[in-house]
This record gives C-alpha cells, sequence and structure tokens, in this order.
C-alpha cells in the first residue's frame, strides 16, 4: 500500500524527518522506493538533468506524463508528487484538466504547484475536487526568468510575503509545502507557524523534511554541484572510468568471453551451414 497524505502528516506531527527525492524514471523510482524514501518528486527538473534544457520553462505536460507513469511502475510504496509544469494552471479550469491528465494517465498522487497567494484560489480548487496539493514558494524554477535563481525573502517585505504566501497555501488545504532558496531562519519561522509539513531545499534544517534532486545526489554532473546539495556518490566519474575500461576490452578483444557467450552443438552448425551452402 502505498503511503497517504495522512501519514506525511503524521510523520510530521511526531517530529520525524520527512525525507524526498526527484526521481525521473522507472529504474530511479525503484531503488528510492526499496530505500523507504516516503514521497518520490518528479520534478520539471527533468528539463534540465534528463533534457538538456536551460531551465524548467521548456518542459511540456506530456513529456511530464512520460516520466511520470514511468516512476510510478517503479515505485509501490511511496507516494508520487508531480510537478504540473509552466503555464498549464494559469487558471481553476486548465489546472483541473492539467491534474486531470496527471492523476488519471500518470497515476501519480498529488499533484505540485508553484507561486503563493495567487495561485492558492487554484490550489483550494483542486483540494475541493479530491486532489492533494503540494505547494511550492521561495525560489520558483519556473519564474527563474523574473527572479533569477537566487535566495528569497532577504528583506524583511520580501519575508513576509513569503510568510503570508505559506499562510495561504495551507489554508487553501495543501498537505505540505516546499520553500526553496529560503533563508534557513525564515524558513523555520514558517515551518513553526504552519500545521503541515515544510520540506526544504537551500532552506536549511528547520523544515520539516528535505528534497534533492536524484543527479546532485549521486554526482552524474562531472562538474556542477548547487550550494543547498550534497554529494553521496561521484558515479559520473565512476561511469566514465568504466565506460573507459568496456571500450578498452572491445578494441582489444578481451570482451565478450565465452562467459558473455552461447554455445551450439557443432554437428547441428555444420548441418544449417550445409543447407546454406547449397550441399545434396
Amino acid at each position: 500500500m502505498r503511503i497517504t497524505i495522512l501519514e506525511v502528516q503524521k510523520l510530521k506531527n511526531r517530529g520525524e524527518r520527512i525525507p524526498m527525492v526527484t526521481a525521473y524514471d522507472y529504474t530511479s523510482a525503484q531503488i528510492a522506493d526499496r530505500a523507504g524514501v516516503p514521497l518520490l518528486l518528479v520534478g520539471d527538473s527533468l528539463g534540465m538533468v534528463v533534457l538538456g534544457h536551460t531551465s524548467t520553462v521548456p518542459v511540456t505536460l506530456d513529456e511530464m506524463l512520460h516520466h511520470m507513469k514511468a516512476v510510478v511502475r517503479g515505485s509501490q510504496r511511496a507516494l508520487v508528487v508531480g510537478d504540473l509544469p509552466f503555464l498549464t494552471y494559469t487558471t481553476c479550469e486548465q489546472a483541473i484538466a492539467s491534474a486531470c491528465r496527471v492523476m488519471q494517465e500518470a497515476g501519480v498522487q498529488a499533484v505540485k504547484l508553484e507561486g503563493g497567494t495567487s495561485v492558492a484560489p487554484i490550489a483550494a480548487r483542486l483540494v475541493e475536487l479530491g486532489i492533494p496539493v503540494m505547494g511550492h514558494i521561495g525560489f520558483t524554477p519556473q519564474a527563474v526568468n523574473q527572479l533569477g535563481a537566487r535566495v528569497q525573502g532577504r528583506a524583511a517585505a520580501a519575508a513576509a510575503r513569503l510568510i503570508r504566501d505559506a499562510l495561504a497555501i495551507e489554508a487553501a488545504g495543501a498537505f505540505a509545502l516546499v520553500l526553496e532558496l529560503v533563508p534557513a531562519p525564515l524558513a523555520s519561522a514558517i515551518t513553526s507557524r504552519l500545521r503541515i509539513p515544510t520540506i526544504g531545499i537551500g532552506a536549511g534544517a528547520g523544515c520539516a523534511g528535505q528534497v534533492q534532486v536524484w543527479h546532485d545526489m549521486f554526482g552524474l554532473y562531472t562538474d556542477f554541484l548547487p550550494r543547498h546539495a550534497r554529494r553521496y556518490l561521484s558515479l559520473a566519474e565512476q561511469m566514465s572510468a568504466a565506460i573507459t575500461t568496456y571500450a578498452n576490452e572491445v578494441r582489444e578483444g578481451a570482451f565478450p568471453t565465452a562467459e558473455q557467450s552461447s554455445t551450439m552443438d557443432a554437428a547441428t552448425l555444420q548441418e544449417a551451414l550445409a543447407l546454406v551452402d547449397g550441399a545434396p
């Protein structure tokens, strides 16, 4: 059975920290699910780490659906949250149509929306219709062309806006709220004012949970690591070394060996060759 939003709330109520990671395909979902991660996010960050864009803005709903389906198939217990991509929830009607597709076609259990007071009415309408909603404030990647990729809420007025945004998203019925690139003291203050769990990314240890991008965690970049991320493995270097070894073995004739090959009866082979060669 999959974890529900009620169980996520219970984790917060018990004071248990909530880990969440992104997943973009069947294999990553399977690995994270078996590790016991309760929340998987199919983030539109796939636009950058999977599709090679410079931001999340070009990602389409159809592209999100493609990856959401794979993550749902690869997981059994985790609650799968799917991002609604750029400009797919500008009105209640559009948001309902977009959420309907990701819930029905992809099978995710919740959707994530970026924005505060401006999207609260849309979030509230989705919740009314039975769609679990996760909010996302602070640095919102879909607004990168307006905000820039920088910490949000350092000035008093900006911090106050984020607090009001957080309260509005909670009042709309969201079950959790991502705080991205928010000063740690502000994130702690927001967390203390909310009943629902906050999930931080670059927002300090005072949040109820944390989310990290799969490719950042495992060093699938060779030369880039965001300040808010921790590299737990350096897979890009290990994979590159392994591929070099494989390529060299192919060139040298060291791969494949008999262990990686199949055999057949010699007489049967000779019979087949005779048939092909036209023997009487």
